[in-house]
């Protein structure tokens, strides 16, 4: 849960610049705080994810240049290349590798049968490719106001995501194997002198 409202907070913030502001101020508030969040984890000695990392690289490259160019198209595509990305890890790895990364991310939390694990990474790739074509059409349809943009970015994909983990987590509830439990020392009889 933490995580998560750790996640959140900068969309939030983000919302909040540009109902104050305008997108270019939220832009720069978006950049700053996922910057800050970086330079926490790190003083915090906790581990930085790779999606971290993603999230900063891609809203610095994307939010400098709508902020450069003062154009907001940039930081509108933001959420469509950082979920693309995230799809074109899971499948490319999968399929090119004969890798599955939330196998090896999620292995030692639960127990699964390897069709089970594929599904689960497929679903989740299929999740964020269209979860980035949504924000295409939100952002660029010209049925939609760049302030409902903004809430949808902040807010609505937020609900959808929580939405779909919800269903995986169901849905996995029924495939999931018991964990066995790691084997700690074993106690050896006392000796007695008889």
């Amino acid at each position: 849960m933490k995580k998560l409202l750790f996640d959140f907070f900068p969309l939030v913030l983000f919302f909040v610049a540009f109902k104050v502001a305008d997108i270019y101020v939220a832009t720069w508030v978006a950049i700053a705080c996922s910057v800050l969040q970086i330079l926490w984890l790190k003083l915090r000695g906790r581990p930085i994810e790779a999606t971290n990392w993603m999230n900063v690289i891609i809203i610095v490259v994307f939010g400098g240049a709508t902020i450069y160019f003062h154009n907001d198209t940039f930081v509108k595509w933001k959420p469509t290349v950082l979920y693309w990305m995230f799809a074109l890890i899971l499948l490319g790895a999968r399929l090119l590798m004969n890798k599955n990364v939330l196998r090896k991310m999620l292995a030692t939390q639960m127990r699964l049968p390897d069709r089970i694990w594929d599904r689960l990474s497929d679903t989740w790739a299929g999740f964020f490719l269209f979860a980035g074509a949504l924000n295409l059409v939100v952002a660029f349809s010209g049925y939609f106001t760049l302030e409902q943009w903004a809430a949808f970015k902040a807010f609505g994909m937020t609900i959808l995501l929580v939405i779909f983990a919800i269903g995986q987590s169901v849905w996995l509830g029924r495939h999931m194997q018991e964990v066995p439990a790691t084997p700690g020392p074993v106690a050896l009889p006392e000796k007695t002198n008889d």
